[in-house]
């Protein structure tokens, strides 16, 4: 599985990491729009992410706006919306607007609220489908 971890703050970054670095390749991006560029290169490599943990509040690119343009990629290469990557947005808010935002505008998977739980992580990766 390759993933694709999005955060501005490097201890929600590492934790993500530890915690899935047994399950998958890890890649890390620290704002939107290296997310974005990130997500658009390994595609045009030919190795697109299985899955990304995104956050919602960055600098330069916030996440909501970070996971518009990730899907309008996916559209760019013509990737079926049963072949998109999972998001995982994983944000402190704990806000219903957010939350709508991310899930019918952005097109996210699934909603984690911080701290992020290693128990809680893996079990909203399972029912993703994914092995753990």
């Amino acid at each position: 599985m390759r993933m694709l971890i999005v955060d501005d703050d490097f201890y929600c970054r590492n934790m993500l990491h530890e915690i899935m670095k047994p399950y998958a390749q890890c890649d890390i991006a620290v704002n939107g729009e290296e997310a974005v560029c990130a997500f658009k290169q390994a595609l045009e490599d030919g190795k697109g992410y299985d899955l990304v943990c995104l956050d919602l509040v960055m600098p330069e690119m916030d996440g909501q706006q970070a996971l518009r343009e990730i899907r309008a990629i996916e559209k760019d290469f013509n990737i079926h919306v049963d072949n998109a990557a999972k998001v995982i947005v994983t944000t402190m808010l704990d806000d219903r607007k957010e939350t709508h935002d991310a899930f019918f505008l952005g097109g996210a998977t699934s909603y984690l609220v911080k701290p992020i739980e290693e128990d809680k992580l893996i079990k909203e990766m399972k029912n993703l489908g994914f092995s753990m």
